[in-house]
C-alpha cells in the first residue's frame, strides 16, 4: 500500500478537476491492478466523480447546489465564518468526501468521461488537502 498527500489550491467556489493529478500518484505505484482511495481532509468541500467533457456540467451543478443550499439562509445558526459557513459543511456532508476507484492495467478505470473533482463549496479560495491512497 502507498499513500500520497496533495495539496489543491481553490479559487473559491467551483469544480476542479484533479484527475490528472490522482493518476500521476497512481503511476507512480506502478501498481497495475488494485483500487484507489481518494479522501479529502475537510467539512466544507469535497469530491466528485462526474463529466469532464462539457463545462456546462459543472456551472449546472454548482447553479443546482446555490439554489438548494443557499448562502445566508435566515435558518442557519453556524455563520462563524460568514453566509457560506452552514451551506458549506451542508454541501459536503451530502455529495462525498471520499471516492474510490478500481485501477486496472496500472490506470484509473475511469469511463470516456469521467472524471475527479474537487468541488470547493467556499466562496473564497483556500488550499485543500487530499489523502491517494493506492492498494494492489
Amino acid at each position: 500500500m502507498k499513500q500520497h498527500f496533495l495539496e489543491v489550491k481553490t479559487d473559491g467556489r467551483g469544480l476542479i478537476n484533479i484527475t490528472k493529478k490522482i493518476a500521476e500518484c497512481v503511476a507512480a505505484t506502478k501498481v497495475e491492478t488494485g483500487l484507489c482511495h481518494v479522501f479529502l481532509q475537510h467539512t466544507s468541500a469535497s469530491l466528485a466523480l462526474c463529466e469532464n467533457a462539457d463545462p456546462l456540467v459543472l456551472s449546472d451543478l454548482e447553479a443546482f447546489m446555490q439554489r438548494t443550499v443557499p448562502d445566508g439562509d435566515p435558518v442557519y445558526e453556524h455563520t462563524d465564518e460568514g453566509e457560506d459557513d452552514m451551506p458549506s459543511h451542508i454541501r459536503s456532508i451530502i455529495t462525498h468526501n471520499s471516492l474510490t476507484i478500481p485501477i486496472t492495467h496500472g490506470k484509473l478505470a475511469l469511463g470516456t468521461w469521467q472524471g475527479i473533482f474537487l468541488w470547493e463549496h467556499r466562496v473564497r479560495g483556500c488550499v485543500r488537502k487530499v489523502v491517494v491512497t493506492v492498494q494492489g
